[in-house]
């Protein structure tokens, strides 16, 4: 029996449209059914015009009539974040001092996504300025759980069934996060490999495109389909089946995880080991104890200066978490800034020889389970290094913990070997039997 299409992969809903088994129009239909559906309770759209996307969808169809070469997305409906400029389209970045800006010209990565083919679905909530205060956005599993942030809409559309895939962006831990609390994958290729451009600017040193998708082959392609330009190289699956080689790592803020993480990460890796990885229990070396009070400097001090004019005309319109952050840049020496600066060089450099003996780093992508709580967004600690340093890093689902909500297993690789931490987790994922949200009974 064929499988209901809200819950295809991105590259089973591609291969169907391709192959002419259902139209987009018929797979849109389907997903702006289920949104009907469902979104009331989760609210995962800033912004979604249904007779919009399925103009989209019928001029795709079109163009396969008429015998036009298909990108590599095409006809497949995605969602964005709402910091991406989309022309046209409401971009309002989670904030009312936004409210109304229409931008004339997409975000480069929008770009490249209409040029494969794929259109924009909708708009997904997002935190204010992709900071900490929360937007409307509830987790699938319990809508009385935060799904994360700040991509919130992003990574509830994709566990919801309602999108394939989705955009995000990431600072400190804004795409696996969410991710892993929303139960599905989160993929945060290494800095610079999908152009930025185009985003609301929230911290220029770290700011970060991501995706979510359902498995991590449907990340890999995704992210190919975005990169590739100007030398560099589009991420891919090994198809070899040989086990990595994988450093387990508590990371220096360790203590902060719930005992249930604890365990579950204890259980991941003797899994992994199982199924016949080397897997070695090492730490980090002792100066990675100094990156969380880098990446909290760097952000608090390019937000003061990136939202400065946003602050000096719109401060009423601003939460006091955002307004509270940016005086703290404020205060910031420069001298600090920059051995903030200095400091993610040097770490740079220790984390490439850290990963020399090794394809990849597993270690807890989040505290816990998400939060039972719609104030705040959870705690981004376990992917700020990796953030930091600009890392490629995978979230894959490997379980729940005792509130039945998703727990999951953060996969990190060196600088520019997208291929290798994408393989890894690819690996990894094959041992992992979980039930989504969208096919839980």
């Amino acid at each position: 029996m064929d499988k209901p299409l809200h819950t295809l992969s991105l590259i089973e809903a591609s291969q169907g449209i391709l192959s002419r088994r259902f139209t987009s129009e018929a797979y849109t239909e389907t997903l702006l059914a289920r949104i009907a559906s469902l979104d009331g309770k989760i609210r995962a759209w800033a912004w979604l015009k249904p007779a919009e996307a399925l103009k989209a969808a019928r001029l795709s169809d079109d163009y396969l009539r008429s015998d036009g070469a298909p990108g590599s997305l095409q006809g497949i409906p995605l969602g964005v974040k709402d910091i991406f400029a989309t022309a046209g389209v409401p971009t309002e970045m989670g904030s009312p001092a936004f409210a109304g800006h229409v931008p004339t010209q997409s975000a480069r990565v929008i770009e490249l996504l209409e040029a494969q083919g794929a259109f924009v679905l909708g708009k997904t909530v997002t935190t204010e300025c992709a900071f900490l205060f929360p937007g409307k956005t509830r987790n699938p599993w319990n809508p009385r759980h935060t799904p994360g942030g700040s991509s919130s809409g992003s990574a509830a559309a994709v566990a919801a069934g309602f999108v394939p895939a989705a955009l995000g962006t990431q600072t400190n831990g804004s795409v696996i996060r969410p991710a892993a609390f929303c139960g599905v994958v989160g993929f945060k290729p290494t800095q610079g490999l999908i152009p930025i451009e185009g985003a609301l600017t929230f911290s220029h040193t770290l700011d970060q495109p991501g995706i979510f998708t359902r498995c991590v082959e449907d990340a890999a392609w995704l992210a190919a389909s975005l990169t590739g330009e100007g030398g560099n190289p589009s991420p891919s699956i090994d198809a070899r089946s040989t086990p990595p080689r994988l450093a387990a790592v508590q990371t220096p803020v360790w203590e902060q995880a719930e005992d249930d993480a604890k365990q579950n990460f204890r259980e991941n890796i003797q899994t992994i080991r199982k199924g016949g990885a080397r897997v070695e229990e090492v730490e980090l070396p002792e100066i990675f104890s100094h990156a969380h009070r880098a990446i909290q400097t760097i952000m608090a001090v390019e937000s003061a200066l990136n939202l400065e004019e946003l602050h000096r005309k719109q401060a009423p319109l601003l939460s006091s978490t955002l307004k509270d952050f940016i005086v703290e840049g404020t205060d910031v020496r420069a001298v600090v800034y920059l051995q903030a600066l200095k400091m993610r060089l040097t770490l740079q450099d220790e984390l490439d020889r850290f990963l020399t003996k090794y394809d990849a780093i597993i270690t807890p992508p989040a505290t816990g389970e998400a939060p039972a709580t719609l104030e705040q967004t959870g705690n981004p600690t376990f992917c700020s290094i990796w953030s930091l340093c600009g890392v490629p890093a995978i979230t894959i689902p490997v379980g729940f913990g005792p509130r039945g909500l998703p727990l999951g297993l953060q996969i990190v690789g060196p600088r520019g070997k997208d291929g290798r931490a994408l393989s890894a987790a690819h690996w990894c994922e094959g041992l992992f039997s979980f039930l989504s949200w969208r096919e839980k009974p």
